[in-house]
Formats: structure tokens, C-alpha cells, sequence
């Protein structure tokens, strides 16, 4: 066999040396790199209404109260996925007028360039019609509620079965907006497990109460009290109280024009194993209150 000359094999396996080298600093370079996240942001003034013309300086980012840069920032126009979740049980009985002409205009406006699912509360979640972008449809549904006599309402399980369709969908945002008034929950679920559930999915809760809601300690009462208490908030959402219906139609509307002007935030997040628990958006701007939640599937490492 024959010995190849030996200043040729130095040289080769000089150059595979350098290419080597090469390959580790380029992979080293992929995995300490800071890696793009996505938030969608709302923010609102005082009086719940959007502000608009805000630039990256405006916002700030912490991932478990670290600090994170946030690169840039624009009106967010991807598609959401609204799930609207309507109580129909007997309780709603003196407010169903007001849920369907508020809900009607609500899906109205929303309805072009996203996908709305209505489903219904009482005994069991039931839906009325699938994600769609056919205001026509989601109008008819919405006019077709009617209160189902001696029956209670199904939030939590809702909730969560929600989510459960949502895995399947590929929308980058996803909302979920319950309508409900205070009567009874009807439930083996806890609280914390439906927050989880909400987390899995990226998706903003937003509940819009109607009533008192006084807490008891009733399985279901009570831990609908802990949801309306820390869901909200833990998933970038928010709980719009009224002791009445007759504001109702102004809530719906004003949720409507929050959603419609969300902010796209891009910001950094160094490499890391290990995915942060908890992501919080504020103002740097005196008087504007922001709330956001993750891009869908974004909430990983």
C-alpha cells in the first residue's frame, strides 16, 4: 500500500481541523444566542381605551422579574382564535336579551379576519357553532340563546375543553372570553388545573361578570371565585365586572376595540434549558396599563 507524502496528510488534516473548529463556534453561537419571543400586548388609558403610536421604549419586559430587551414593536395583525363562552342557564334568565343583542354586535365587529367559536354554559358545554369568520353564522348562533330552565352553568369544564380544541389550531392568538352571570357552577375541577390548562395553550382569559359573585365554599362557587380571582391575570387577560346588563353592550364593544389594537412585541431571551415561570409586560409610560400574553407555542425555552 502506498504511504501518501507526509507535508499532504499534515495539510489535510490541518484543514479538518479548521473546519471542525469552525462547526463547534458556529453551534456554540446557535445555542448561547438570545432566541426572538413574541407577546401580544394591549394597551389601554384610564378609561380602558386603546393607545396607539407606542414604540419599543413604551414597554418592559421581565421573564421571573429579569429584564428583557425588547428589539421592536408592531400593530399586531395576525388572525385570533375568540372563543366565547355564553351563559345560558337559568340564572340568565333576565339578561339573555341583553347577551344576545351585546354578543351579536361583539362578533359583528370581531368577526372579519378572525375565527369565533360560540359555546354555550348550561348543564354542559355546548357548542353552538365552530371557529368561524361568518358573522352571518356566528349572528344566528348568538340569536338562538335562550335560557335552559332548572339548569346550572359548566365555566370551568368549559374552559379547560376549550383549550383541549385550541391544541389542535395553529392561530398565533387565542382569547378566551367568558359572558356569565352569577348563578350556579357545576363542577369537579379546581382552579389552578383550569389556569394550567390555559397556560398549555397561550391563551388570554378575559371575563366579563354579570352580579355580585359572592364567594362561598361550595366546590363549584368557591373555585370559580379563585378562577375569576387569579385567571385573568395570570394569562394576560382581565375580569370586566358589572353589577348589571344594561352596560353589557359598552363592555363587549370596548373589548372589542382593546383586541383589535394589540401590539406585537419582540423581544430577547438568552438561550436557557430551563423556560421561565412567569412572563409580565408593563408601561414605562405614566397612566397606560398593558396586559399580554405569548404567541402561540411560544411560552417554552
Amino acid at each position: 500500500m502506498r504511504t501518501p507524502p507526509r507535508p499532504l496528510l499534515i495539510l489535510a488534516l490541518a484543514c479538518a481541523a479548521t473546519l471542525a473548529g469552525f462547526g463547534i463556534r458556529t453551534n456554540a453561537q446557535q445555542t448561547t444566542g438570545p432566541r426572538e419571543r413574541t407577546l401580544y400586548v394591549s394597551a389601554v388609558d384610564k378609561n380602558g381605551e386603546p393607545v396607539p403610536d407606542l414604540g419599543p421604549d413604551a414597554f418592559v419586559v421581565r421573564e421571573d422579574g429579569v429584564r428583557r430587551e425588547v428589539l421592536r414593536v408592531s400593530r399586531a395583525t395576525e388572525p385570533i382564535d375568540i372563543a366565547l363562552l355564553v351563559d345560558n342557564s337559568t340564572a340568565a334568565e333576565g339578561e339573555i336579551t341583553f347577551l344576545r343583542e351585546a354578543l351579536s354586535a361583539f362578533v359583528a365587529k370581531m368577526a372579519p379576519g378572525n375565527n369565533i367559536a360560540v359555546i354555550a354554559l348550561a348543564d354542559r358545554p355546548t357548542i353552538l357553532v365552530d371557529y368561524t369568520s361568518d358573522a352571518g353564522r356566528l349572528s344566528n348562533a348568538v340569536g338562538r340563546l335562550f335560557p335552559m330552565p332548572q339548569s346550572g352553568m359548566t365555566l370551568l369544564d368549559a374552559i379547560v375543553e376549550t383549550t383541549q380544541g385550541l391544541v389542535r389550531r395553529e392561530t398565533p392568538r387565542a382569547v378566551i372570553v367568558p359572558v356569565i352571570t352569577d348563578g350556579i357552577e357545576f363542577t369537579n375541577r379546581y382552579s389552578k388545573d383550569v389556569v394550567a390548562a390555559l397556560d398549555r395553550v397561550d391563551a388570554a382569559l378575559h371575563i366579563v361578570t354579570i352580579g355580585q359573585f359572592i364567594h362561598n365554599e361550595e366546590h363549584g362557587i368557591r373555585e370559580r371565585s379563585f378562577l375569576l380571582g387569579t385567571g385573568p391575570e395570570k394569562t394576560g387577560g382581565q375580569q370586566i365586572m358589572l353589577l348589571s346588563p344594561h352596560g353589557l353592550d359598552q363592555a363587549m364593544q370596548k373589548l372589542a376595540r382593546e383586541l383589535s389594537s394589540q401590539y406585537k412585541v419582540i423581544y430577547a431571551r438568552p438561550q436557557s434549558l430551563i423556560p421561565p415561570e412567569r412572563t409580565e409586560v408593563s408601561s414605562a409610560k405614566a397612566g397606560v396599563t398593558m396586559r399580554g400574553a405569548p404567541g402561540r407555542g411560544e411560552s417554552g425555552a
